[in-house]
């Protein structure tokens, strides 16, 4: 593209700030649209804005220079614009998407109400307004019920019970954060909840959820099991934003479709952060966000050389403050095939735990609990993939070691 023409940025989320500041840098000015009224935050950090350890101002990112606020409804693509709810247009001469992504809402009996609103006492977990309405609500020895134990599940039940509450965790799957660990870590991390008083119940689906006068009051399991509610959080996952791509007629499956240069199926149209769906992979992680940024911040400037080929992305969870800190990190394939060879170290009484996955000299994948001086190096040495030393003293001195550099 060339230095004059306008980009415009739909999404004030990590990816779409971090671009728009990145091509600022580049002496590539960007127009950022969000329809949050708040200030762009990191939302990675809203559990601890819940909590109560940090203030909403504290998680604020820098306020890129060109920033509107309104509800982008729909993208012209022939005439190069898009319509805002408040009714004027806007011309753009590249469009990203940085959508992000919504909270999934379950098809539960009593989730919503006649005009398809959550009841009082029901809250998603996704935005700062859902975090400030959940920050109001929650007091000592409120009775609050979170559907959900993935990373979104824990880090809420977490909070809600550092602030005093009463917290039951329901969780389908049969144990928590699956997709992220092993049993053995899932193990610590219930261990970690059930030490703040957070009662925890996996293999347990919810049914229905009770309400009088407009307010919820219980939640039925399939069982036929009610625990009383003053709150329930819904943490069931996220699904990409994709509306405004389907409606203007761009590729989508699960998320926007891009290539390497992160475009959509229309040239002058990108895509980033968790809408994009790249080379068949939706990441909803912060990690590959920022990566896609930055590449396409490259590519709008000028470099034509600019490319994106994926993220090799390890999850952390990282609570701290208060007396119970808790820290757990995981990337790559933490459950191991035939084969392959796994090297484990946990201790008990610290409540640590450490694994790595090795196939083929090569690591692949790893899980820690605890004490996470080491992940810094291990990360390295998968999104290396070099094959390791074969008498694998250096991955034993990259587990045991916590100032692994």
């Amino acid at each position: 593209m060339t230095s004059n023409e306008r980009v415009v940025v739909i999404g004030t989320g990590l990816a779409g700030v971090r671009l728009a500041r990145r091509l600022g840098e580049l002496g590539t000015p960007a127009l950022l649209i969000g329809e949050e009224e708040h200030r762009p935050y990191n939302r990675v950090l809203l559990a601890e804005v819940l909590a109560g350890r940090y203030s909403p101002e504290v998680i604020a990112l820098p306020a890129p220079a060109e920033l509107t606020r309104g509800r982008v409804t729909g993208i012209d693509r022939e005439r190069r614009t898009v319509a805002c709810a408040d009714g004027s247009v806007i011309a753009y001469d590249r469009l990203v998407l940085a959508t992000g992504s919504n909270p999934v809402l379950p098809p539960l009996r009593g989730l919503f109400t006649e005009d398809h609103r959550l009841p009082e006492g029901v809250h998603a977990f996704r935005t700062m307004d859902d975090c400030l309405g959940l920050s109001k609500a929650v007091r000592p020895g409120a009775k609050a019920v979170v559907i959900g134990g993935g990373l979104l599940g824990v880090s809420a039940a977490r909070a809600l019970a550092l602030r005093g509450a009463q917290v039951v965790l329901a969780q389908q799957s049969e144990r928590l954060m699956e997709r992220q660990l092993d049993p053995a870590a899932s193990k610590l991390v219930k261990r970690h909840l059930t030490e703040l008083g957070v009662e925890v119940h996996t293999e347990c689906r919810v049914r229905d959820v009770r309400c009088v006068g407009g307010a919820v009051r219980s939640v039925e399991m399939a069982d036929g099991y009610a625990l009383d509610a003053d709150l329930v959080v819904v943490a069931c996952g996220v699904r990409p934003r994709v509306g405004l791509a389907q409606a203007a007629g761009l590729d989508v499956r699960k998320g926007v479709v891009v290539d390497d240069e992160l475009r959509t199926s229309d040239p002058y149209i990108h895509a980033i952060g968790d809408c994009a769906q790249h080379d068949g992979v939706l990441y909803g992680l912060a990690t590959p966000a920022l990566e896609q940024a930055d590449a396409l911040a490259e590519l709008l400037a000028g470099d034509a050389g600019a490319r994106y080929t994926g993220t090799r992305s390890l999850t952390r969870l990282t609570l701290t403050g208060h007396d119970s800190p808790f820290d757990l990190a995981a990337f790559g394939e933490t459950e191991a095939l035939p084969g392959d060879d796994v090297v484990q170290l946990a201790d008990a009484t610290r409540g640590t735990y450490r694994k790595v996955v090795v196939r083929d000299d090569r690591l692949v994948g790893g899980v820690l609990v605890g004490e996470l001086g080491t992940v810094g190096a291990l990360a390295r040495a998968w999104e290396g993939a070099e094959p390791l030393p074969s008498d694998g003293g250096p991955l034993l001195h990259l587990l045991t070691n916590d100032g692994g550099s």
